[in-house]
């Protein structure tokens, strides 16, 4: 006949976990945490919940205790106990401390470029929202950094970033200004008509007011 082991019993000495120097409260606290991992399971999530529960019960459990019965090391659970709830459910939620949600894989490259290209004025928090929809992955923004700079995806995104951008239109040049019309040349005097036969008048010297000071004055008085 197999007799039946008790679950809380079982669970308590994997962590090496002495039961007779528990207390009555603590007892109570483990059994019910013991009933929490048979419903909900041992992964990443509510094992991350239960420590967190763990840790801040007041219960008087160790940090070592709690990370043996978790089956994390203690460090990990020495920076979770100082960590609040809202902390908690944010870094199991995107992992920030460990290794994301899955992986960044090479062949990621190929759609990231094309969503790059396609929306060149996409942020960060764009990009990482795309690789959850299309991938079912949730990465941080130095994982998504990394990527980048690796496949040379960084420089892409800034080529269609600036491709995007309106380039400024080139001046139009402005018309040359007319030229103002060549004015005619001087014509030369008109030549008097003169008949055959007679001498040409010489033309008269131009007045000046030398030739007027020269000039002898006129006499005003009469004549005899």
């Amino acid at each position: 006949m197999v007799t039946a082991t008790d679950p809380c019993a079982d669970w308590l000495a994997g962590a090496r976990i002495p039961a007779d120097r528990l207390s009555p409260e603590q007892h109570a606290v483990l059994r019910a945490a013991c009933r929490f991992r048979q419903r909900c399971g041992c992964d990443y999530y509510s094992t991350r919940l239960l420590g967190h529960f763990l840790l801040h019960c007041g219960s008087g459990l160790k940090v070592a205790t709690v990370a043996r019965l978790l089956g994390i090391s203690r460090p990990t659970a020495s920076r979770q106990q100082a960590l609040s709830s809202k902390q908690a459910i944010r870094q199991a939620h995107h992992r920030m401390d460990g290794r994301p949600y899955g992986k960044l894989l090479p062949r990621y490259a190929g759609p990231v470029a094309h969503f790059l290209l396609s929306h060149p004025g996409a942020s960060r928090a764009d990009l990482i929202d795309f690789i959850d929809r299309t991938f079912g992955v949730r990465v941080s923004r130095v994982a998504l950094y990394h990527f980048l700079k690796k496949f040379g995806l960084d420089a892409a995104r800034q080529a269609a970033s600036a491709s995007a951008t309106p380039a400024a239109e080139p001046a139009t040049p402005a018309a040359p200004a007319a030229r103002p019309a060549a004015l005619p040349a001087a014509l030369p005097p008109p030549t008097p008509f003169v008949p055959q036969g007679q001498p040409v008048p010489t033309p008269a010297p131009p007045f000046s007011a030398h030739a007027r000071s020269t000039r002898a004055p006129s006499c005003c008085c009469p004549r005899p």
